[in-house]
């Protein structure tokens, strides 16, 4: 299995609110280049996302199902990527002081990526999700940035209208 951790800067609840978001996927998910919602339940049980991988002129779309959830701890995924079978993806988001520690644990489950599963494999992803990690903590940050500076704006905003200071 390809077990990776990262320490997020951030609250649990703006590392669900990125994982919350299927349109985000492509912004820290490797090798995507785009992901949108398949229906609006997201992140429900077995509500999906489609995402689309490009490399060169090659491209592939695929779907991943939501499998468990539980916000704002455990979200597990399998993503079908076609001949390829699908995998686990278990996301756990832990408390960690006023920061989050993120779990992330894949591994193929079926088809020719399961019955072909071996060390080699679980390097490759080990790769990725040292890639994905820190692109999820980026997002994260940037998407936390976003929402406390509207907040700031719309604060100043009641205070301008209240005639306060």
């Amino acid at each position: 299995m390809a077990i990776r951790h990262q320490v997020i800067e951030r609250a649990p609840d703006a590392v669900w609110a990125v994982l919350a978001d299927p349109k985000l996927y492509a912004d820290w998910v490797v090798g995507t280049s785009a992901s949108w919602p398949l229906d609006a339940r997201w992140p429900q049980v077995d509500a999906a996302l489609a995402y689309r991988v490009g490399l060169g002129p090659w491209t592939y779309e695929g779907r991943t199902v939501v499998r468990r959830v539980e916000p704002p701890r455990w979200l597990e995924l399998e993503a079908d990527s076609g001949r390829l079978g699908t995998a686990r993806i278990a996301i756990e988001v832990r408390p960690w002081g006023g920061q989050a520690l993120v779990l992330v644990d894949e591994h193929p489950l079926r088809g020719l990526g399961g019955a072909l599963h071996a060390a080699p494999l679980d390097l490759l992803i080990q790769l990725r999700h040292r890639s994905m990690l820190p692109r999820l903590a980026q997002t994260v940050e940037r998407v936390a940035s976003t929402a406390s500076d509207s907040r700031a704006r719309d604060t100043a905003g009641d205070t301008a209208a209240s005639g306060g200071v």
